[in-house]
């Protein structure tokens, strides 16, 4: 396991402190397990010899209170346990988050969504098991035995040494022949759960498209599969944890056995009397219980293990060279919220290698992904001028280099040559800061399973309904979610309630919303029906156009020219619209 999946691991364990109260309360319970029935059964034999009473009940209230305690010790052990690890959990997800954040979204188009969905949830749920199912019991379990033997070696060192060798062996052999019937399975179980997660969500996302090519059935049998293969090895491992529990309770019998023969000596000679005895005879089954947690301990180990390698593998340990970084030292905007001019010149740019040789079909993304994998660059040269207020269209074929552009716009791709925002240079600018400047508006745009207004909200929380409404006015949208009931009306996930054209109108008004001087919109009518393009890209362009702030259409259908400034054309990752002013 590398460093990095390590140190997840240790992220994943408590502080000392917080994880304190379960381990002790651990302790106390598997101690109030043994000496329950300890105390049990030398209350059954002492009670056999008809003592008085008077001499019994110690034992009796021994027995109340460690069955108590025993109950009582557990719940404590499990509400502050979980607690301590739902809290670590937290800060492991914030992690993963905070890391993904700059490769966002380029840097992870090549993972499928849904197996990253399935590391950043599942495979970091898995991490709680390492503090609740393998330090704490662990811990507890150590001590107690410790305690136990040297209790029992009290007693009869001869029988403590007996029970001692037969957890050892039993222990081992149980571990070893654990880790050969399932240490497969358990290290295929998160990769699968991933595929499965990915394929289902590929399939619901994709499920129209599949059904017009007479797909869908393919892509089901795809589901069932790999939820036979995760069945099979789900089934592996628990057969697997089966078998060691009923290993240790076998374990149990022998060290009982053992503790009998090496006692009877004892017994026979006068040194023990009866009730003791009984408790050699009875203990060690306690003892076996407690040590049962340790191979269990060893599986939930694996399987964090290999949760704790995909989450680290979900982010790469190095931002990719077409990522872009923030400065060491950022300079801030000039002109506020003013549009200023945009200058590229003799820019290039490409796009990250894919993860693992899996790429999720990004729409406008694809086929330019092709292009860096065959020439080595998507963009090779191109020069651009924009000038504030200005509307330019820029043409092309796909995989010409147009999203790879517009991205090297909003600087979600990195680039060589220059870029220049008003007098400053784009990379001295921190992405964050250029973001607020310049937005997009994709093609496929992402529309969060909310209503209207909270889709609108994202882009400036403090807008009021009044707001919210001018902005969908001037997209043309105010009589449309009037009729559909208000703002509170659900577009569903990416926008599933709604049509191509309306989607593309609520994005855009959520980009106007947020004020950007600059805006690009990429391929805008590349889902809406084509008797429905024009009229939608006269209103996306004359919206957009509105508060003087620059726009970049990009689009490889015709638009009016009457809408348009500047054209330029794009062909094989090479432009050139410089300005001849």
């Amino acid at each position: 396991m590398s460093e990095r999946g390590i140190a997840t691991l240790r992220a994943a364990v408590p502080s000392a402190g917080r994880l304190a109260p379960s381990v002790l309360a651990g302790m106390a319970s598997g101690l109030s397990a043994i000496a329950l029935l300890a105390c049990s059964a030398w209350l059954i034999a002492r009670a056999a010899e008809q003592p008085p009473v008077l001499y019994l009940s110690v034992a009796v209230v021994g027995v109340r209170a460690f069955a108590l305690g025993r109950a009582v010790f557990r719940y404590l052990e499990r509400l502050t346990g979980h607690d301590a690890s739902f809290r670590q959990l937290a800060s492991i997800r914030t992690g993963v988050f905070e890391r993904m954040l700059p490769l966002a979204p380029d840097g992870l188009v090549g993972t499928r969504r849904g197996d990253l969905l399935a590391r950043f949830v599942d495979d970091v749920d898995e991490l709680q098991n390492v503090p609740l199912r393998v330090v704490q019991p662990l811990v507890s379990a150590a001590i107690v035995l410790v305690a136990a033997i040297v209790g029992v070696a009290l007693l009869a060192p001869a029988s403590a040494l007996a029970v001692l060798a037969c957890l050892v062996a039993g222990i081992g052999l149980t571990l070893l022949a654990q880790r050969a019937a399932a240490v497969r399975a358990q290290r295929e179980l998160a990769p699968l759960r991933g595929d499965l997660q990915a394929a289902v969500l590929e399939h619901v996302q994709s499920v129209d498209v599949l059904v017009a090519f007479d797909a869908a059935d393919a892509s089901r049998a795809r589901i069932e599969q790999l939820g036979e293969r995760l069945a099979r090895a789900t089934r592996s491992r628990v057969m697997a944890a089966g078998a060691a529990s009923a290993s240790m309770t076998a374990i149990g019998g022998f060290a009982v056995a053992a503790s009998l023969a090496a006692a009877a000596p004892l017994l026979e000679a006068g040194r023990i009397d009866g009730p003791t005895f009984a408790v050699l005879a009875l203990v060690p089954l306690a003892i076996a219980e407690v040590a049962a947690a340790i191979p269990l301990a060893a599986t939930a180990w694996r399987q964090a293990r290999a949760s704790a390698a995909r989450v680290e593998s979900a982010v790469p340990q190095q931002v990719p060279a077409c990522i872009p970084v923030a400065p060491t030292h950022p300079v801030s905007p000039a002109g506020g919220r003013v549009p200023p001019s945009i200058r590229l010149r003799d820019v290039r740019a490409s796009w990250p290698a894919a993860v693992d040789g899996r790429d999720e079909a990004v729409p406008g993304v694809e086929s330019e992904r092709r292009t860096t994998a065959t020439s080595g660059t998507a963009l090779e040269h191109v020069d651009l001028d924009l000038e504030p207020g200005e509307c330019a269209l820029l043409r092309g074929p796909s995989g010409a280099g147009k999203t790879t552009l517009a991205h090297v716009l909003v600087r979600f791709l990195d680039y060589d040559g220059s870029y220049r925002i008003g007098d400053v240079e784009a990379s001295r600018l921190d992405p964050d800061a250029l973001r607020s400047l310049v937005g997009l508006v994709e093609q496929r745009p992402w529309l969060f399973d909310e209503s209207v207004r909270q889709n609108l909200l994202f882009a400036r929380d403090d807008a009021s309904d009044a707001d919210l409404l001018d902005a969908l006015d001037r997209v043309g949208l105010r009589e449309w979610v009037a009729e559909r009931g208000g703002l509170d009306a659900m577009v569903g996930e990416r926008g599933s309630l709604v049509s191509g054209g309306q989607a593309q109108r609520i994005a855009l008004a959520r980009a106007t919303l947020a004020g950007f001087p600059v805006l690009v919109l990429d391929e805008p009518t590349a889902n809406v029906d084509a008797a429905q393009a024009d009229a939608l890209m006269h209103d996306l362009v004359s919206a957009a156009r509105g508060a003087g702030r620059t726009v970049l259409v990009i689009s490889h259908a015709p638009v009016d020219e009457r809408l348009i400034d500047r054209t330029f054309t794009m062909a094989e990752g090479r432009a050139d619209g410089r300005s001849t002013t």
